[in-house]
């Protein structure tokens, strides 16, 4: 028994972003490790293409997940897109979207906290994070690139971008 429990410890002294390496290399995506704690990835998805950002907060034992969706929102959208986000969050049951003041680009964050556990666990972990988080953008894509557009979107077309449909067009 103790010898199983040291195997377990040795395999989680890896860095989790060396795990992230070996998901994104099961997927055939392309990295940029910028440095030992943070990694890049640019993406395509069924309906955008987005940046994928992965920063490793060992002190905490958390992994911090970004996907920055390629749409910049129109500066007289803001406002919409912002009420936008605050109804698409009260529904989410993990992460959220924002919308950084920087990039006007949106973004779904999720932050996890990865355990002391086999490397098999951590990269189900980060493969669920990263499937999750992509679904959300690809659910919402739709609405977010509708306020990219130059289009002034009102209430009533807000609430119809942001309310669920069933299938595809």
């Amino acid at each position: 028994m103790q010898s199983q429990i040291d195997i377990i410890e040795d395999e989680s002294d890896v860095c989790p972003i060396d795990t992230v390496e070996d998901v994104l290399s099961a997927h055939n995506w392309c990295f940029n490790r910028l440095n030992d704690e943070e990694l890049l990835v640019d993406i395509t998805g069924k309906t955008g293409s987005y940046k994928l950002f992965f920063i490793w907060q060992e002190d905490m034992n958390a992994l911090q997940f970004c996907v920055q969706m390629n749409q910049e929102i129109e500066e007289n959208n803001l406002p919409t897109a912002q009420k936008a986000i605050l109804q698409l969050n009260e529904d989410l049951w993990m992460g959220h979207f924002d919308l950084p003041a920087t990039t006007k680009k949106p973004s779904f964050r999720q932050t996890a906290l990865i355990p002391r556990t086999s490397r098999a666990n951590i990269m189900d972990m980060i493969e669920n994070l990263v499937d999750i988080s992509l679904a959300q953008c690809e659910r919402h894509y739709p609405l977010f690139a509708l306020l990219a557009s130059a289009n002034d979107i009102d209430d009533q077309i807000l609430s119809l971008a942001v309310m669920d449909t069933v299938g595809e067009s």
